[in-house]
């Protein structure tokens, strides 16, 4: 049994971790604040420390250098990635970015306790739900090297063929281009090849354009001085900055507005990054990886996106295939999550029914891994027995493939305009003129990341202001 001290200061947090730990056999010891852990426990006394950048106090950070041996893992927002990118660069052990998966946290502690079992490179992304063995289950059988590869799962023919491309450009240090749909597991990708890089053992930062403010994006990518920009009540490093000497992951680059792509030209170009309101640039030594859904060529086309920029960023390209272009892949993946889950919530392992099988197979998955995770989640909350069944993945109508009969109205490829799609049309083209988009997410009940994938799947544009 592992003894971890946990350094929280969200009482309901806290908790919920506690029991998370305790429930994986390991013995916790709470604490609000480095203050209280330090007065109350020797921190030489510990396996690992668990603890939040943010405390009241000192910062999480502090403790890293005082607990001996340790190993310090530290738990960041969005806005602290950068201190902990730092704490890890001194000596912390890892960091993960909140809000993180259960699953996620327990492996990663994991591999950095005493006698830990899988090695950290080779732990699956809880996205893409590649199998992890549960304790008590029985042995897995072991997939092949061309079935697997660092938390990605497929062994049809293209996806073989993205593996191959991986471990070549891995070693690289050019830009790479990420093209897929939605939900195909774009970032999972990207961080496979900085894992399989020489970078692997610094900082890998993802940012996802679309889901950060038009007038912010620029200041929280290269940073500003004092008094720059509105509320910079001190200077700031940027994402770019964060990820000295690691890898930068810009997840939805095509999002980023005509001033922000010149400047992120500018910095591929020369390598240096100039904050806000700086008259001195920086020199950042960071691999950048772009990945997007949209069609950056037609863009170039229509003048929405640089075309300088464009080529900068596909000296490498990997495109990711959707689902349904993967024969056999959903039900390695559906397994392999059921596998997954079931060793992170300590329960036995779970099976599909043949008729569950079949149903995932020839469903048309069109939110492709994230829709699959998302069923396949929702089975084994509801599941009693051991097998998982066709009625508890609801693989309905709304799942199968579509009539090929011709559209009767002109609004061919809308939703019905009673269907939930229909009211989410109705309600954003009523509304996005007179509301933000935060409160557009928010009377909706979703987050502003889902109201932009919305958007862009049904063909709804943000109106620009």
């Amino acid at each position: 049994m592992s003894r971890i001290l946990l350094v929280e200061d969200e009482v309901v947090i806290r908790t919920e971790l506690r029991r998370l730990l305790v429930r994986h056999g390991h013995d916790v010891i709470e604490a609000g604040s480095v203050e209280d852990a330090s007065a109350d426990h020797d921190l030489r006394a510990f396996d690992l420390v668990l603890a939040d950048v943010r405390l009241p106090g000192a910062p999480g950070t502090a403790l890293v250098g005082q607990c001996g041996g340790a190993p310090v893992v530290l738990m960041t927002s969005y806005a602290t990635v950068k201190a902990a990118v730092d704490a890890v660069k001194r000596g912390a052990a890892d960091y993960l970015s909140k809000p993180f998966d259960h699953a996620e946290l327990v492996a990663l502690l994991e591999h950095h306790l005493p006698g830990a079992r899988p090695a950290r490179s080779a732990l699956p992304d809880v996205a893409q739900g590649a199998s992890v063995p549960a304790p008590s289950a029985p042995p897995v059988p072991p997939t092949s090297e061309d079935d697997e590869l660092e938390g990605m799962v497929g062994g049809s023919a293209v996806m073989r063929e993205v593996f191959a491309r991986v471990r070549k450009v891995a070693p690289s240090e050019a830009t790479l281009l990420v093209l897929g749909e939605s939900g195909t597991g774009k970032e999972t990708l990207a961080r496979a090849v900085h894992r399989l890089s020489p970078r692997r053992q610094l900082a890998f930062v993802p940012v996802h354009c679309a889901a950060i403010p038009e007038g912010q994006i620029e200041g929280e990518l290269f940073g500003y001085e004092r008094g720059a920009v509105p509320g910079a009540i001190s200077a700031r490093a940027g994402l770019c900055e964060a990820a000295e000497g690691g890898t930068l992951l810009l997840d939805e680059v095509a999002e980023l507005p005509p001033k922000v792509q010149a400047r992120l030209l500018r910095f591929l170009q020369t390598g240096e990054v100039r904050r806000v309101g700086a008259t001195r640039a920086r020199r950042v030594d960071v691999r950048l990886i772009a990945a997007t859904r949209r069609d950056l060529v037609a863009m170039v086309r229509d003048g929405s996106f640089m075309s300088d920029l464009y080529f900068r960023l596909r000296v490498l390209e990997i495109r990711l295939p959707p689902l349904r272009e993967r024969p056999g892949d959903a039900v390695r993946l559906a397994e392999s999550l059921l596998r997954r889950r079931a060793w992170a919530m300590g329960r036995a392992p779970l099976t599909l029914t043949p008729e569950a099988r079949a149903a995932i197979a020839a469903a048309p998955w069109p939110g492709n891994i994230r829709e699959l995770e998302n069923a396949v989640h929702r089975a084994m909350v509801l599941a009693d027995a051991s097998e998982i069944g066709l009625e508890l993945l609801g693989l309905d109508a709304p799942l199968q493939p579509p009539s090929s009969a011709p559209a009767a109205d002109a609004h061919e490829g809308e939703p019905p305009s009673d269907s939930l799609e229909g009211y989410f049309r109705r309600f954003v083209l009523e509304h996005q003129h007179e509301l933000t988009e935060t409160e557009i997410a928010r009377r909706l009940g979703i987050s502003r990341k889902a109201l932009w994938e919305r958007r862009q799947r049904l063909g709804i544009p943000r109106p620009r202001s």
